[in-house]
């Protein structure tokens, strides 16, 4: 095989597997609407968004969903030192209420640290693709 023929066989295949890469499956592969567009859209634009809605409700929930919590501990204990049975039960609302808090705290730092690495992962694969391709353009230009 010609030199000039591999060369142009060889750029067919990296071609075909840059635009596999950038649609994300394979041709005969799921992922794919009917129509053959991919069915995932990824916006830089929405995932950094909505990571600031997630980080904005995070701080909000870490200060506001706090409040009662000190009233209540203290309310919990002075019901329990009078001998109210109450007391324990509103403990329990206490500490049920701490745990959900943090659950949903912990949730809403995964969402927002999730899609700022996301949008950071993304970015770098765009470069790297954009890198590939130039270098394929430049050696296309010098070969010519």
């Amino acid at each position: 095989m010609a030199f000039e023929a591999e060369w142009a066989a060889l750029r067919e295949e990296s071609t075909q597997r840059v635009n596999t890469r950038l649609n994300g499956v394979d041709d005969n592969a799921g992922g794919r609407s009917q129509s053959g567009e991919a069915d995932l859209a990824v916006n830089q634009d929405s995932l950094g968004a909505i990571g600031h809605e997630a980080y904005d409700l995070h701080t909000r929930l870490s200060k506001e969903g706090d409040h009662a919590r000190p009233a209540t501990f203290e309310a919990a204990t002075s019901l329990t030192n009078g001998n109210f049975s109450s007391g324990s039960a509103l403990l329990k609302v206490h500490d049920r209420w701490n745990t959900h808090l943090r659950t949903l705290l912990d949730s809403c730092a995964q969402i927002s640290n999730h899609l700022d690495y996301s949008k950071a992962a993304h970015a770098k694969d765009d470069a790297q693709i954009v890198g590939d391709l130039l270098s394929v353009s430049k050696l296309n230009e010098y070969l010519k």
